[in-house]
């Protein structure tokens, strides 16, 4: 029995210290008055990212926007760097868009016109 609790220590250790960078719960910037907690893990090849909590000023509120995927297909790179898209609920479209993780920070971009307008956010990990 001893041995099956470390067996199982191990493979839970094991499957954190593997985890992709971009994998975690993180903190959207205010846009508009409202910032949401984004549950980013693995879809396929890629990694998605969905709403979990929403707020409004230091007050949490039931956002018609709990559940929905906001990180899309991003895939990595290999050098902390990501490709795929993003939504932003305020105007619900859909960009082209790229992240970068460093440490517990992202920038996150939605871009337009082959990528030549980008607006960007930086998103802070919770955990």
């Amino acid at each position: 029995m001893k041995r099956l609790v470390i067996a199982a220590a191990f493979l839970i250790g094991a499957t954190t210290a593997n985890a992709d960078p971009i994998e975690g719960l993180w903190q959207t910037q205010p846009d508009e008055g409202a910032f949401a907690h984004v549950d980013i893990g693995p879809c396929g090849n890629a990694y998605c990212g969905v709403i979990t909590r929403t707020f409004k000023g230091k007050s949490e509120y039931e956002s018609p926007n709990i559940g929905r995927q906001i990180v899309i297909d991003m895939v990595p790179n290999g050098d902390g760097s990501y490709q795929g898209k993003v939504l932003r609920p305020s105007n619900d479209k859909i960009y082209k868009g790229k992240a970068r993780v460093s440490g517990d920070r992202m920038q996150l971009s939605g871009c337009v016109a082959g990528g030549l307008i980008c607006k960007s956010q930086t998103w802070a990990r919770i955990r």
